[in-house]
């Protein structure tokens, strides 16, 4: 499903934060990135989700190599990967209801308008959003129920490779449990892979089908 192949990346080319990184996601499998702070783990996790061009190196995505970043790679890429980051309120837009946040991805893809009302409905009860949560605002709910939108929203395109960089690291522990089992209900129902980013050994070790390391991924550089 995912193939990192050398990777170098970084913000500064005269000190990249990953050298030489390889990391492979089979389909369907769950795998966890382990390592401290400043390591590296969401540069790479970035790099999988199509969101950072490496300096160097190969990725591939369902066996095709991914020619462009960000708006430039193709859609058919870009929808197969779904992606949560551990800080909600900087990955949603304030100005957009709950709602409006989950079905960003569909209106930018150009789903029927028709459609987008039920898609919306069905993740939101999955995610465990009811009630008049959907019309507030993002200042206006938790950090807990905006990180359930941010999830949703990342599972609306039925992605086939979800990445979660530290997506419960700012949450409580039955607000974890809660998105745990979303995503593990969604990769049941799907068959979809799973890169999951932490420092939480015990959480991954009992998330994921293996755990690997950022310092034994090839190289990996502190940053």
């Amino acid at each position: 499903m995912l193939e990192l192949h050398e990777i170098t990346a970084g913000y500064d080319r005269r000190a990249p934060v990953l050298r030489g990184v390889s990391l492979h996601v089979a389909e369907g499998e769950s795998v966890g990135l382990l390592g401290p702070s400043g390591c590296g783990k969401s540069t790479l996790a970035r790099v999988a989700a199509l969101l950072h061009r490496p300096y160097a190196g190969s990725v591939r995505l369902g066996g095709e190599p991914v020619r462009g970043w960000r708006h430039r790679a193709p859609r058919a890429q870009r929808t197969r990967v779904g992606v949560v980051f551990q800080q909600p309120r900087g990955a949603a837009d304030p100005r957009l209801q709950l709602a409006d946040l989950i079905a960003e991805p569909l209106r930018a893809t150009g789903s029927p308008a028709a459609e987008v009302p039920g898609r919306v409905g069905e993740l939101a009860e999955s995610v465990g959003l009811g009630g008049d949560l959907l019309t507030r605002r993002p200042h206006e709910v938790s950090d807990g129920q905006l990180q359930r939108a941010c999830l949703a929203r990342a599972l609306v395109l039925r992605p086939r490779l979800l990445i979660c960089d530290e997506m419960t690291a700012m949450l409580d522990a039955s607000t974890t449990a809660a998105l745990v089992t979303v995503v593990e209900t969604y990769r049941t129902e799907t068959g979809a892979a799973l890169l999951t980013v932490g420092h939480d050994r015990t959480l991954l070790g009992r998330w994921c089908d293996r755990t690997v390391e950022q310092g034994e991924l090839a190289g990996a550089a502190a940053g």
